[in-house]
């Protein structure tokens, strides 16, 4: 069975979500954050993925009062990312009650450390982000690319024990128009010891069927369900389906 986790983008303690990671393209709901983990336990769903977007841009984790709150949520795990560049924000996420902290810039830049934070914090709780866009890893929320690719990345951190990547297409994030299968088939059968995270352009429970059917392993929706395309008990009744 496919994982299904929901997604939280936070801007000063609200729900929002972007488009391919454009601030200026923001769209804030209504919906607590707190109140939208419960909703999702009653789910069964699992796993939570939440970005601070504050955190973000302030180079360091902003919201974290609210995680430990969302982490309180009894029967779900929160993956947290959002600023994690150094081993104070690192810590301060695991401290705050993050069951998964997600590395994305520094990873790129500072493979090194990265690796050490593998050793150091374990690579069940340690998940690589990588965003891409053209076939090249982007970073500094989407503003600069590297010259890295997705598999650059992966093979760096192998040999540390990496098991979880987060592969965000940006070309399809926030835009509904499904994610891109073909990338996301390719990394799984390449590197089976790696769980990789579908991101980015699920518009439909459809999008989540047809991941599964490729022996995907996780899927993140965002905003096909703020905008109502994937109603929550679509949700409730798969998960229950395939538990």
């Amino acid at each position: 069975m496919i994982e299904i986790i929901p997604a939280i983008d936070i801007i000063g303690g609200r729900c929002v979500r972007l488009s391919q990671g454009d601030y200026s393209q923001q769209t804030t709901y209504e919906a607590d954050p707190v109140d939208m983990v419960k909703r999702y336990a009653d789910c069964g769903v699992k796993r939570v993925h939440v970005v601070d977007l504050d955190g973000a841009k302030a180079a360091f984790p902003a919201n974290l009062a609210l995680l430990e709150r969302m982490a309180a949520v009894d029967g779900v795990s929160i993956e947290w990312g959002g600023g994690l560049k150094s081993e104070a924000a690192v810590r301060a996420v695991v401290d705050s009650g993050a069951a998964y902290a997600i590395v994305g810039s520094i990873a790129a830049t500072q493979p090194d450390l990265f690796a050490t934070w593998l050793d150091q914090f374990g690579t069940d709780r340690m998940v690589l982000g990588a965003d891409v866009r053209a076939g090249r890893v982007a970073i500094s929320g989407w503003k600069e690319e590297v010259d890295l690719t997705i598999d650059d990345l992966v093979k760096r951190f192998l040999p540390h024990g990496l098991t979880q990547t987060i592969c965000t297409d940006i070309s399809r994030d926030g835009m509904l128009q499904g994610p891109s299968f073909e990338l996301y088939a390719r990394l799984q059968a390449d590197y089976p010891a790696v769980d990789f995270t579908v991101s980015g352009g699920i518009s439909s429970m459809a999008d989540i069927v047809r991941s599964e059917e490729l022996n995907l392993r996780k899927v993140i929706v965002g905003k096909a369900i703020y905008e109502g395309r994937i109603a929550l008990k679509e949700i409730e009744q798969y998960v229950s389906a395939h538990s």
